[in-house]
């Protein structure tokens, strides 16, 4: 069985004509590329191991979880400050986001957040 030799020389998990994974050799004399249908015979992979491993923290992943939690929950008051007063607690400075809550002729909707309370305004503009 004749084989086109490639031009390239590559690593061999990759295939020497558009360089894509090569997919695992089965029982047949060749492997060939998903990517542009070029085979490679088999007998190219003698000698080549594959290994892995899978490693559990399970330990750790409890508490990653409740600190990623932690985070959103204060990403969600992070923002740019305005310099407005909260009316619940009297707080100076406000965090706020805009909107664009009605059709694009009418102005956008500001919403503020109190970095103190967590009271919430809003504001038509």
């Amino acid at each position: 069985m004749a084989f086109k030799a490639s031009v390239f020389e590559s690593h061999p998990d990759f295939c020497p004509e558009c360089g894509t994974i090569l997919p695992l050799p089965g029982i047949e004399p060749t492997v060939m590329c998903c990517g542009c249908k070029f085979k490679v015979d088999v007998k190219k992979f003698n000698g080549i191991t594959l290994t892995y491993g899978i490693k559990y923290d399970n330990a750790g992943k409890y508490k990653k979880r409740k600190e990623k939690e932690k985070e959103s929950e204060e990403s969600k008051s992070m923002g740019p400050l305005a310099d407005r007063q909260c009316s619940k607690c009297g707080h100076q400075g406000m965090t706020y986001a805009t909107l664009q809550t009605r059709s694009a002729d009418e102005g956008q909707t500001v919403f503020y957040s109190c970095p103190e309370c967590k009271h919430q305004e809003h504001e038509y503009s």
